[in-house]
């Protein structure tokens, strides 16, 4: 709770994103955001927008500081943050298209998702492989080493964490959501987020940004919409992102928005990356001075 009350009461710009985001959901995102329960935060249907709003608004104080990134990349509903502060989407326009994806996500066919830590790529999958009887299961995020994400149907998900424990895996840990996300399971809502993608007017973005669906640089409309369209049943290629970014030269990684996941996953990927966060007026200052 409270996700992004400092930067709203700091900076009328940021207000003036919530304003929007607001008027188009038709419910106070603020309200929500800053004093919303637990409850109401973890719905899809207010986690997604919110989430999209507070990475917006952290992007538009550091960019007002000069502050605007050669590339961009965002995990899973991040990428929607990514192409605002590319250029390549409107904000109000990105505001839709999510609060469409997550109802859509929210109505998908039930199915869970868990994490495994301390096993390899290879060993993760082959534990999918030994579940795939139970049903689909696969993996979903792959995040940094030794942490992969699967996603599919209950049972076969459960068969699978049982696999992965009887390889080794130092940890399983199920995720508190409601549907099995990137993965096949939901390729209805996949479908049917295509057709709002291609709706929704897209640009060439300023910089590049770099997919979750391919681990590679998109920068023409079309491509962007089908990799969007893409990473709703597809895994999401994190660290293959994060190395694809560093092989073309970028030393220095800013995380946008509420807590710290991805900086930790960055430093495991690449150790030698600087890696900051914005997510309150502290840690706005923090980054400036990490980044002088």
């Amino acid at each position: 709770m409270g996700m992004g009350r400092s930067l709203f009461d700091a900076f009328p710009q940021v207000r003036s994103r919530f304003d929007e985001a607001s008027s188009i959901l038709g419910f106070d995102i603020a309200r929500l955001c800053f004093e919303g329960s637990t409850e109401e935060l973890t719905r899809t249907t207010v986690a997604q927008p919110a989430l999209l709003c507070v990475g917006v608004a952290c992007y538009d104080v550091l960019s007002a500081r000069a502050v605007t990134g050669e590339l961009v990349a965002g995990h899973s509903l991040g990428e929607y943050t990514a192409l605002v502060a590319s250029g390549a989407l409107d904000f109000g326009a990105a505001v839709a298209v999510v609060n469409r994806r997550a109802k859509l996500m929210d109505a998908a066919p039930p199915g869970k998702m868990s994490a495994i830590i301390g096993l390899g790529r290879e060993q993760v999958e082959a534990a999918c492989k030994r579940a795939a009887g139970a049903g689909v299961v696969a993996p979903a995020n792959y995040n940094c080493p030794g942490q992969v994400v699967i996603s599919g149907d209950e049972m076969a998900v459960e068969r699978a964490e049982t696999a992965a424990q009887e390889m080794g895996a130092k940890r399983v840990l199920r995720l508190p959501v409601s549907g099995a996300f990137h993965s096949p399971l939901i390729a209805g809502a996949a479908k049917e987020l295509e057709q709002v993608l291609l709706e929704t007017e897209f640009r060439r973005p300023r910089c590049p940004v770099v997919a979750n669906a391919t681990a590679q640089v998109v920068e023409e409309p079309e491509e962007i919409r089908s990799a969007l369209s893409r990473q709703m049943v597809s895994c999401v290629l994190w660290e293959d992102s994060v190395h694809n970014m560093v092989n073309k030269g970028i030393d220095a990684f800013v995380e946008l928005g509420p807590g710290k996941v991805l900086s930790g996953l960055i430093r495991r990927i690449c150790r030698e990356a600087v890696v900051c966060n914005v997510e309150d007026c502290g840690s706005l200052e923090e980054t400036l001075r990490c980044l002088r």
